[in-house]
């Protein structure tokens, strides 16, 4: 078996080998890349993509992409559907076909018949001259030297380039349809993705407690109202009801190490004015955003000057937000 040192090297020159060639594709684009993308962003219909083996997984993965930001997209494996799956396709549909060789069986015996159904054939194809780059309606080129692995055959680098020009086309067709939070919210509304998208700051603060204590309150009544309600701090209001302050956990040590008696501190005289609020409308993780740039791990929840609570970073964490 190959030491650790051996293993290491084997993995960077993977990674060196697909890199190189992502750069080099990169730098080769041509207007045929501009071209599939204006033809998907002003399709009527639906876009399949089809492959066969290594290629069929990258479709699904790019179509799933395109369906996760509006542009309607199925998967269509190139054996089934010479099998019957050839039916679902419509007029003003598009087929684009992931190849490396762009000469497999399959993809020879389906491509005339999605022509002959009034579909346009696309293509993202790495060998020049295959039967693919020379029939499709258009295509865009993955040139690359080699494959990543020792013979040259496990398919590696050319899934990479497909599934890395997938994604830069569902990049492009984002920027060009000016596709909003609103519109990827709805798409998206289970998961990880779906709390950061739609999980607002009403969502978390109301299942906490809601610590506060007068200007005059003393450091005991602060400590108390801390302690019980578990937040790690409390908001300060004056004799008129306005939020004139927070103090932190933070805040306690700080005074016991500048104060040695500490009798007569009021809670005003060791809160930290104007604190930082949000509103139970914005989105939780921008009030995470809020607190790691502050340093902070609360958050006063304010409504035009109520105060409605406190969220705290660990709320939003718990989501699996972060």
């Amino acid at each position: 078996m190959p030491d650790h040192d051996e293993i290491l090297k084997v993995a960077r020159d993977t990674l060196i080998t697909e890199g190189e060639a992502l750069l080099a594709v990169s730098t080769h684009l041509k207007e045929s890349f501009v071209g599939l993308v204006e033809r998907i962003n002003n399709s009527t219909g639906r876009i399949y993509l089809s492959g066969v083996g290594k290629s069929a997984l990258v479709a699904q993965r790019i179509a799933a992409s395109l369906n996760s930001i509006g542009v309607p997209a199925a998967f269509l494996h190139a054996a089934d559907a010479i099998h019957g799956d050839l039916g679902s396709l419509q007029s003003g549909d598009q087929v684009l076909f992931l190849s490396k060789s762009g000469n497999t069986p399959e993809i020879k015996a389906l491509a005339p018949y999605i022509r002959s159904l009034g579909c346009p054939v696309l293509a993202i194809v790495s060998d020049r001259d295959s039967f693919l780059e020379q029939f499709a309606d258009l295509t865009v080129l993955a040139p690359f030297h080699q494959e990543a692995s020792p013979d040259n055959l496990v398919p590696t680098t050319s899934t990479i380039l497909q599934s890395a020009i997938g994604d830069a086309l569902v990049v492009c067709l984002l920027k060009i349809r000016g596709y909003s939070r609103e519109e990827f919210s709805r798409a998206h509304p289970g998961g990880i993705i779906g709390k950061r998208l739609n999980l607002r700051v009403s969502d978390l603060y109301k299942h906490n407690e809601k610590p506060v204590v007068p200007e005059t309150a003393t450091i005991r009544e602060v400590i108390v109202e801390i302690s019980s309600k578990r937040l790690g701090a409390t908001a300060v209001r004056s004799s008129d009801g306005a939020v004139t302050g927070i103090i932190t956990d933070g805040d306690l040590r700080r005074m016991m190490e500048k104060f040695e008696e500490i009798r007569s501190i009021r809670a005003s005289d060791i809160m930290t004015p104007n604190p930082r609020c949000i509103t139970p409308k914005q989105m939780a993780v921008d009030a995470l955003e809020m607190m790691r740039g502050a340093g902070i791990t609360q958050l006063l929840v304010m409504e035009e000057k109520q105060y409605l609570g406190v969220i705290h970073i660990h709320d939003i964490l718990r989501e699996g937000i972060n």
